[in-house]
């Protein structure tokens, strides 16, 4: 590593996207070994969207006390720990669909660790990433959710077929615990020498965590007193962090929709196997992955062009992603083909990735300071998305199924699309009408 002649901040960049890399391939593998197994027991739709759901419960608990103790001691001590707990927890807890008593607790305990990552990441790239490099590596890092998605679709489903479930757990644990030797032998905070100029930026040295008030050298010599106290009562009444908040919700509702259910949809819905439909069941993520880079991309260009002002930047890319996601959200049950699916699916989840380098970057624009702490604000709205919809889709579909008697029809899945669809709409409307590109919080 050593050899490596890239800033440091890059490598801190390229492990944090490795890091959500390997927490969606946990959660998009226990979706896939869960479903093996709970379809095998025969459990019902319902009872399978509350399990799917506990790990939102865990998620929504540790939000903002996540991160709250990245601002205090730090997002790098933070995610490692985070990593070890949720590893430990896939590596010994069994999967078995009727002991749902044990699964509800581990998913709630894998729930509650993998919550304050990405409160802790967006610690660490505040501190470690100038603005100029903000949107591109906070969509490089987040698309690593999208790869990981990616990535589980296309291999679990085969691990599952030929050394069944139990061992999609143990292959994400140990995933984990490699990335934890790498985050512990080359994660570092940055310099206090490094960004001489950080209090004009708005990164590095002035962002890094301090114990109470303390006095802080600035560049002209002079000294200025350092609060650590967080304005809680200024974020949330802020206009800007509420469009954020419901735009993060809106977001992970139908990601975590899709994640959770797009198998069942291609299973019963589509009457496709997963292991037969090859590598097209991972184009969705794939996809993400792809625009998420494109997104952010576009908008440093922009950004250092000075083609536009940061806010209708924001305001651009949030309102076509979401307003083309919305459409293909609610074309997807009109396909009864494969490829349709998978490219309505592709084209919602894509055209979203791309709207993260609207509102999922914001929070570095407006309070690079407290950038974690308005992520576990707004990630938490996004964590009750999943709860809420996962476990609703799951009741949806089985109130379905008693009306259809199977799951085949199109009528027993459109409600399940238009919901995010519209969703979709009314989240661009507000985010265009209150955010803001300025920072608002000193």
């Amino acid at each position: 590593m050593r050899m490596m002649t890239f800033p440091r901040r890059y490598l801190i960049v390229i492990l944090t996207f490795i890091s959500t890399s390997v927490c969606y391939i946990e959660r998009v593998g226990f979706s896939i070994a869960y479903t093996a197994a709970a379809d095998a027991a025969r459990v019902n739709q319902s009872t399978k969207g509350t399990i799917l759901s506990t790990f939102y419960c865990g998620y929504a608990c540790s939000q903002v006390p996540g991160g709250w103790v990245a601002q205090k001691i730090g997002g790098r001590k933070v995610l490692l720990v985070s990593f070890v707990l949720w590893s430990l927890t896939c590596a010994l807890v069994p999967l078995d669909p009727n002991r749902v008593v044990v699964l509800v607790i581990a998913r709630f305990l894998v729930g509650v660790a993998q919550g304050f990552i990405f409160p802790s990441i967006h610690t660490v790239l505040a501190q470690w990433v100038p603005p100029h490099e903000r949107s591109r590596s906070v969509s490089l890092t987040m698309s690593g959710m999208y790869l990981g998605a990616a990535a589980g679709m296309l291999f679990l489903p085969s691990l599952v077929k030929y050394r069944g479930p139990q061992s999609v757990f143990l292959a994400e644990a140990a995933l984990g615990a490699m990335w934890c030797v790498l985050w512990f032998n080359y994660a570092s905070d940055p310099p206090r020498s490094e960004h001489p100029k950080a209090t004009a930026a708005g990164f590095g040295e002035s962002l890094l965590p301090t114990k109470g008030n303390q006095k802080m050298k600035v560049e002209n010599g002079g000294f200025s007193a350092k609060s650590a106290n967080i304005p809680w009562k200024k974020i949330l009444y802020s206009l800007p962090v509420w469009a954020i908040v419901v735009n993060n919700f809106t977001f992970h509702y139908a990601l975590y929709v899709l994640m959770n259910w797009l198998p069942t949809y291609f299973e019963q819905g589509l009457q496709l196997s997963l292991q037969e439909m090859g590598s097209s069941k991972m184009m969705p993520y794939f996809n993400m992955f792809i625009f998420s880079n494109i997104g952010g991309v576009i908008a440093d260009h922009l950004i250092i062009k000075r083609i536009l002002s940061v806010t209708n930047i924001r305001k651009l890319l949030n309102t076509v992603g979401f307003l083309v996601a919305s459409l293909a959200l609610m074309a997807i049950p009109v396909f009864r083909t494969s490829g349709g699916a998978v490219f309505c699916s592709s084209m919602a989840l894509g055209f979203l990735a791309l709207g993260r380098a609207g509102f999922a970057v914001n929070h570095m624009d407006i309070a690079p300071r407290y950038a974690g702490i308005v992520m576990g604000v707004s990630n938490t709205a996004g964590t009750f998305a999943g709860i809420i919809g996962v476990d609703l889709t799951g009741r949806l579909l089985e109130a379905a199924k008693t009306a259809n008697s199977d799951l085949s029809s199109p009528e027993c899945w459109r409600t399940v699309f238009y919901i995010p669809g519209l969703l979709c709409i009314f989240s661009s409307v507000v985010f265009l009408v209150f955010s803001t590109g300025e920072r608002i919080f000193d």
